[in-house]
């Protein structure tokens, strides 16, 4: 069987027998991937470290029938050993992975992997606020895959913006016509705060007053949850980061 090398993010390990991980991991080349990493979990292990979620390695696999086999393992960016020690950093990293690890059924790209590895080692940075680096991630990830939400004219009719309402099954941004009752009110700092996560202006971005940032998190996680048509469960987690 061909062996082949990647650049990968680890998005999550599960145990196997008394030695040996099933790594998922996210790759630049070759999609979603899942591998067998034998002995990682033996203190003797090589490569064990490397292979822990937000890490970004080198890869050598073995390409197997039904799950691969980790052959090497090089570090490429040690994250996760920064992630783990701050709760609000660590909290949103594992939405981030798990926000990958869904998108990676349908497709994986190669803008989708350097997206992951480029946010993740902004929370290792404390570069901005963690929910801020998360939101501005879910955006951009949700885009990269054809859901860009509408942010100016109705995403159901067309009609010119911009709209103060905001509605996730819809697409984003609708007109008064199109408004279901009840639905959410976008002002314009809240629409201006989510052009600012997905364009990476973090000047703007870090300005923001907590309200505003906090009425643009509800709003994109709403969305993220609602296109991948299952619950994010790390963002129970993540709700009053800020």
């Amino acid at each position: 069987m061909p062996t082949y090398r990647d650049e990968v993010v680890v998005l999550r390990t599960h145990k196997l027998g008394e030695a040996d991980r099933i790594v998922t991991m996210l790759s630049r080349r070759h999609g979603k991937v899942r591998a067998v990493a034998k002995g990682v979990r033996r203190t003797s292990s090589k490569f064990g470290a490397r292979l822990e979620p937000f890490m970004v390695a080198d890869v050598q696999l073995y390409q197997g029938r039904t799950l691969d086999i980790v052959q090497q393992a090089e570090s490429l960016g040690a994250y996760g050993a920064s992630i783990v020690t701050d709760y609000d950093s660590y909290t949103a990293a594992h939405a981030m992975v798990e926000t990958a690890d869904r998108l990676g059924d349908a497709e994986a790209t190669p803008q989708q992997y350097l997206l992951l590895v480029g946010g993740l080692r902004t929370l290792s940075l404390r570069a901005h606020t963690a929910r801020s680096v998360l939101d501005s991630y879910l955006l951009r990830a949700m885009a990269l895959s054809g859901w860009a939400p509408s942010l100016e004219d109705c995403a159901r009719c067309g009609a010119p913006g911009p709209h103060d309402g905001f509605v996730a099954q819809l697409g984003g941004t609708v007109c008064t016509a199109c408004a279901p009752v009840g639905s959410a009110r976008l002002r314009p700092e809240t629409r201006a705060h989510l052009r600012a996560l997905i364009a990476g202006e973090w000047e703007s971005v870090d300005a923001a007053p907590d309200a505003t940032s906090a009425a643009a998190s509800g709003l994109v996680a709403a969305y993220t949850q609602y296109h991948l048509e299952r619950g994010i469960r790390s963002l129970s987690h993540v709700e009053n980061l800020r």
